[in-house]
């Protein structure tokens, strides 16, 4: 077995093309993984294997391989881009050590890459940044660090500098050994030598090394003590200090090159060697309590010794059958052992172990902690479900999903259809957490719920594809929300009398508008027993069930707060159910009082576009009620950053390429619920209406 120090478990990030498929490429050349380089322009790489991913040119679901570098194992995730795969992203950083942060050295800090970024910090992950695409025209290695440290909030410890830029960039100034590594034309990694810097940069270099210098000594007290009186810490030392930093997210080792052009790909692979934490070096995973979904306190420590302790994190299904990734907290796992899922409470036995290289599989008799591996032919896992030894049951901290803001509704062309389509998309929701499915009881519709429309139309692709379901699909729609906008002081009797035991329940409460994102909240005020403690629950139970249906046109109803101060009750009629009916009836009867309000979603919106047409592109999007945020110039256009609703952006990459002759872009992502406007919500309504009477 590998030892745990020598383990690397890492992801790579960023935002669309930005180039991380390119950089995994590279690492998997230079590590012996592969023997030739694909190329995701022509869609040959080795992680981009779906068709869709191909055919686009972009990653769609995250890539799983093994390499060595220097006598460790690097355990790679190649992670999407795009912004309606974001949950591919998070569920990987959930178990991942460390990463590598990639950045376009003309783009910059991009929308998704602030994303990603506010992902790892949540989810407490060492990263390497690494500034790519630097023989690009208008490239700038100086201004992508300004970004990280003003739009990311990160302190980016620079380790190495470009020589030249754009068409003569040719190699890197090594900050810490000041070396110079130069690579020729021909394009192949190792082709390089180490030079001494170039005569225009040494001063450059320098300045930039006691920076280096200065930045890693905080970590360790005596070492600056020394180092201010003029003592240089030695090599060893300074690393030390950095791989600290790096772990405590002190700072973020950053480093520059061409992923494509293969330059600078080795002192990347040597950092994640040097800096990034192995398995045993981050904090452990917290465990849970299975009810109540606290903390316990206890954590699952990374040790082979340990009971078992790992996290299902992503289903796939392909050619051979469904998978189950996972990452062993602790513990070992084996061919032909059972083990438990503590989310549903049954026991499973593991039939063949497999490590992934992207879509090619290597069978394996046994794992342990810090692993990431896949098990054939699970039948009740789950993505975040923990699975553990039978003997000593745990739950590992779940994952949090994003909710769905746009829908369709499908029906196969043809009766034969139905029955694929139910087997497909029950695959599909399986792998994908963020995609959603549900029938509409009254016209028998199939509706999809998902992150975007790309996210959608790629489902839809999938199904008719690789499972061969002919789809006829419906206009979007979106996920409205409802909320009301003022207090209300109500009381509701439900009262049934009716041979034997009858049925009594009074509530007195207040409705009001609650915090923003809050959702909806209860809590009690009742003193002097009028309504007795067992009942509050059935209360509460009441109205949560109400918030699902709107008064106003059915949609979910958003930030309420519901306080239940008095009532009265029967010694002999009564009983829980009573109360919940109470509630039922009182949100009926008080929700309309209350100024109930159509909320929309709202879009963070970044829209690329050539000099030229700014003016058209701003233009449009206030006639698309957009408020505009943020203008950038570049070097070669200007980002418009702002606030669009869904409900505007429908089809607008389309509108975007026309005013632009084909050369603009845009990305987008959930931001918030606002307030629609009454001539927007009284549409929404008299639609939904005209629906519901049709069914």
């Amino acid at each position: 077995m590998t030892d745990l120090s020598k383990y690397r478990n890492i992801g790579i990030f960023a935002h669309v093309d930005a180039g991380k498929t390119t950089s995994t490429e590279r690492i998997l050349k230079l590590t012996g993984r592969i023997h030739k380089m694909g190329d995701s322009h022509d869609g040959t790489t080795t992680t981009d294997f779906m068709e869709q991913e191909a055919e686009r040119g972009i990653t769609i679901q995250s890539a799983a391989t093994t390499c060595f570098w220097k006598d460790h194992r690097l355990n790679i995730i190649d992670t999407p881009g795009h912004v309606d795969f974001t949950i591919e992203v998070y569920r990987s950083l959930k178990v991942l050590d460390g990463g590598i942060g990639v950045f376009c050295g003309s783009g910059g800090v991009e929308p998704q890459s602030e994303t990603n970024w506010r992902y790892a910090d949540e989810s407490h992950v060492s990263r390497l940044i690494f500034v790519n695409k630097l023989d690009r025209m208008g490239a700038d290695f100086y201004k992508v660090v300004d970004q990280v440290q003003n739009v990311l909030g990160a302190t980016p410890l620079v380790m190495t500098l470009p020589i030249g830029i754009e068409d003569d960039f040719c190699g890197v100034v090594d900050v810490l050994s000041q070396k110079a590594y130069v690579w020729d034309d021909s394009g192949l990694p190792e082709n390089y030598e180490v030079q001494d810097i170039p005569a225009d940069m040494v001063e450059k270099a320098a300045e930039y090394r006691e920076m280096l210098i200065e930045t890693a000594v905080e970590q360790d007290d005596d070492l600056m003590m020394a180092y201010m009186d003029g003592e240089e810490p030695s090599l060893e030392d300074i690393k030390r200090c950095i791989r600290k930093g790096t772990r405590d997210l002190a700072f973020f080792p950053t480093y520059c090159g061409s992923a494509y052009k293969n330059k600078g790909m080795q002192l990347i692979l040597d950092a994640v060697v040097d800096y990034l934490p192995s398995p045993t070096e981050v904090d452990p995973q917290p465990l849970t309590d299975p009810e109540t979904g606290e903390p316990t306190g206890e954590v699952a420590t990374v040790s082979a010794d340990e009971s078992l302790k790992a996290l299902a994190f992503k289903i796939m299904d392909d050619r051979f059958g469904a998978l189950t990734f996972i990452r062993i907290y602790a513990g070992k796992m084996k061919k032909g052992d059972t083990i438990l899922n503590s989310a549903t409470g049954k026991t499973e036995r593991i039939g063949r172990m497999v490590e992934m290289h992207a879509d090619e599989r290597n069978e394996i008799d046994s794992a342990q902690a810090g692993d990431i591996i896949a098990v054939v032919g699970m039948k009740n896992v789950k993505t975040g479900h923990t699975l553990c030894d039978p003997k000593n049951e745990v739950t590992l901290e779940p994952m949090i999903f994003p909710e769905p803001v746009i829908s369709i509704a499908v029906k196969p062309k043809d009766k034969n259809g139905s029955e694929k389509m139910g087997i497909a998309i029950g695959k599909m929701v399986a792998e994908d957490p963020s995609f959603q499915v549900e029938t509409d009881e009254d016209s028998g519709e199939t509706i999809l719920k998902g992150m975007g429309e790309l996210h959608l139309d790629i489902k839809v692709d999938i199904l008719k594809r690789t499972y061969g379901v002919e789809l006829e699909v419906g206009a979007p729609q979106v996920a409205y929300r409802e909320t009301i906008t003022q207090p209300v002081e109500d009381s509701y009797t439900h009262k049934k009398q009716s041979g034997g035991s009858g049925q009594f329940g009074k509530i007195d409460y207040r409705i009001k508008p609650g915090e923003p994102n809050s959702g909806f909240t209860f809590k009690s005020s009742v003193v002097g027993g009028n309504v007795p403690k067992e009942f509050w629950p059935a209360v509460e139970k009441g109205f949560a069930s109400m918030m699902e249906t709107g008064v106003l046109a059915g949609f979910p109803t958003l930030d309420v707060e519901v306080e239940l101060f008095d009532g009265g009750f029967h010694a002999v009629d009564s009983s829980a159910i009573a109360f919940e009916i109470a509630a039922k009836g009182a949100f009926r009867q008080s929700m309309p009082k209350a100024g109930a309000q159509l909320l929309e979603p709202i879009m963070k919106v970044d829209v690329f576009t050539p000099d030229d047409h700014v003016g058209d592109v701003i233009g449009d999007l206030n006639r698309r009620r957009g408020m505009i945020k943020d203008q950038q110039a570049g070097t070669t256009g200007v980002r418009i950053k702002g606030d669009v609703p869904l409900s505007e952006m429908f089809g607008y990459i389309g509108t975007l390429r026309t005013m632009t002759s084909g050369r603009g872009q845009f990305s987008m992502e959930f931001s918030h619920y606002a307030p629609c406007p009454a001539n927007v919500a009284e549409q929404v309504i008299a639609e939904v209406k005209e629906r519901n009477a049709k069914k």
